[in-house]
This record gives C-alpha cells, structure tokens and sequence, in this order.
C-alpha cells in the first residue's frame, strides 16, 4: 500500500493508504471525500460547541434583534418552545444574538462536550504525527456519534433551520462564507506530488513506481488554482537550530583578545560556571567545524552531541584557526568554480587579458 501525506498549501491535512494499482480517477475521489468530510466534521463540531453554550439556533427573522425590537415586531420561536434540552434548560443569553439562550444542564453540555472533542480527535492534523491512516469509515463513525450526542441532549430534534441539523441532512448552504471556500467539488479536485498533476486517466504506479512501501506528499489543489507551492528543503524547526548554531558560532568568534586570552562572551556546551573552575584562563569552547566542502554549509550537528575543548594560553591559536576555517577564499579556487566546465567545452578555458 501506498502512504500518501495529503497536504493542503502547506498545512498537513491526514494520511492515506492506497493500492499502487489504483486509478487516479478513483484516488481523487477518495481523496476529495475524505477531506470534505473532515471540513463537516469541524463545522458541526464548531456549532455544537455553541449549541452547548447557548442553545438551538433563532429563526432567520429574529436573528440579530433585540428583546424589545422581537417583542415590537410580535415574532415568536415556535421551535424554540419545542426544542427543550434533556433534563431542563439554562438560560444563559447569546450576545451574537444567533442563538435562544436555553441552553442544556451541565450533564448534557458534558456529553456534547466530550462527544466533540472525540470527533475532534479523529479528524486531528495530529494524527498525521502519530501515523495514523484516516478512511471514510472513521470520519463516518464520527458523524454518527455526532448525531447520536445531538438527540441524547434533544430528543425532539432540532429545528429545521439549525445548522447542524442542515449538515447531518446535507442541506447546507456554504455560499458567501470563508468555509464554502475551503470545500473542493469531487470534479474539480486535483492532486499533485513532485510538482507533476496527477492524470485522472492514469493509475498511481504511473507516478510512483510498483514499490508498495512508498510514502509520497500529496497536494490537493481545486481547479484552476494552479500548481501548488514546492516542499521546502528543511522544515522551519531546522531552519531555527541551524541559525541558532550559527549564531552561537558567530558569537564564539567574536572573542578578542588584549593578552592572548579572555573568557568568551556566551559558552556554547557546559555554560559559564564550569568555565572558571577550570583554572585561570581557562575556558570550554566547541569543537571547531572540519573544513567546509562547498560554499553552501550543511545542517550543523546536535549541539548537546558536540566535543567540548578545554583551552589554555593558547586559546587565541584555536580561535585564529576557527577564522580561517571560516575564510571564503577558498571559494576563489578553481575546484569552486561552477561555470569551469562550460569553459571548459567552450575553449575559453586559458584566456589571460593581461599582455604578454
């Protein structure tokens, strides 16, 4: 089987498994259904938080008003006298002005409570963390025990404008909002891995090769949108620890030295106190990095794992080798210079501009 992370941007979304042999036609689809179901997921979780706190949706008309405005304008909530939570209500007011403000006991908001933050568990980004393979059936298992906490804490229902009661009937109306946006038609989805668009006429072995131990990054992308930004070469927390490295680094190589010696100003592995009880002049310094290889450097090694040296008067000659190994001159050196073999074939390799 086939492990597909699938991203969305750069956002990790779940992980996937699938059969090399399966057409891409089909993976899209699967795809698509699983991320779109997650999205129900969220937004019906999103609203039971509120439905917990304060009660079942207001009808469209009285949405936004205030007591005196409703009372003026003689509207009343038919569904509101109907729709009682088990065990009694609460009356805790909505300022948004959204909700009735009945809102159920406190055993009934813990079950709705406990029963979103399972749902929220199963649909998690961090699940792709723990390599954990999301399928339509669990996010199905989900939605169920969504449902199910709904008509434990309301047994009559909820009114037909609710919309979470629209989303468990998917009779929801996304248009006009931020999450509409984020929802992808099954036709018009499309799936992209090593800045190559998938065929929906093709099979996945067509891509990755017939090894079932695969593990691609998948980006699911709408149509039209184009192709979707490249996987960066080093993740940010790495991109943190070599610039941590290497401004610890700098910070070593600015010691100067009025009588050969001084303590530097920040030590890098065993810190300031073990310094001074090496004796006078004595100080721990890391060990120096071998000598570069290329102009761009490689990621540092863990800074706990590195050697420490223990320097004495000749502290200053350690640091003068820490410079030049630092030196870029070597970056003058024809073995550095990456237009040699064009010149090479060009027959401009010996040109001299200076008389002879």
């Amino acid at each position: 089987m086939v492990l597909l992370h699938v991203k969305r941007g750069d956002e990790s979304q779940f992980l996937l498994q699938a059969p090399g042999s399966t057409e891409v036609e089909e993976l899209t689809v699967q795809v698509t259904r699983v991320y779109n179901a997650r999205l129900k997921v969220q937004r019906i979780c999103s609203e039971m938080e509120e439905l917990a706190e304060h009660g079942i949706f207001l009808p469209p008309n009285m949405q936004g008003l205030t007591d005196d405005q409703i009372e003026e304008l003689k509207l009343r909530d038919e569904w509101g006298e109907k729709c009682v939570p088990s065990g009694g209500a609460v009356f805790k007011k909505d300022d948004i002005g959204r909700r009735n403000g009945q809102a159920p006991n406190e055993k009934m908001k813990q079950v709705l409570k406990k029963t979103v933050e399972e749902a929220k568990a199963v649909i998690s980004k961090r699940q792709v963390e723990a390599s954990v393979c999301v399928t339509m059936e669990m996010v199905k298992d989900a939605l169920d025990q969504l449902r199910g906490a709904v008509m434990i804490v309301y047994p009559m229902g909820l009114p037909p404008y609710d919309p979470i009661r629209m989303e468990f009937e998917n009779k929801e109306d996304l248009s006009g909002t931020q999450a509409g946006l984020n929802v992808i038609k099954e036709s018009e989805a499309k799936l992209w891995w090593a800045a190559k668009e998938f065929i929906r006429t093709k099979k996945l072995s067509d891509y990755v090769g017939k090894n079932e131990k695969t593990k691609i990054i998948v980006k699911i992308q709408q149509r039209g949108q184009g192709p979707p930004a490249r996987e960066p070469i080093i993740s940010s927390e790495e991109q943190k620890q070599l610039m941590l490295y290497y401004h610890r680094r700098q910070e070593e190589l600015k010691v100067r030295t009025a009588d050969g010696f001084r303590e530097p100003r920040q030590n890098l592995i065993s810190g300031v106190g073990a310094a001074g009880a090496c004796g006078e002049g004595a100080f721990l310094l890391s060990q120096p990095l071998q000598g570069r290889q290329s102009h761009q450097p490689s990621l540092p090694p863990p800074l706990v794992s590195g050697r420490a040296l223990l320097l004495g008067r000749q502290g200053a000659g350690s640091l003068a080798k820490l410079e030049e190994n630092d030196d870029d001159s070597c970056l003058n050196s024809p073995w550095a210079d990456n237009t040699a073999l064009k010149r090479h074939f060009q027959g401009v390799k010996d040109i001299k501009w200076r008389p002879r």
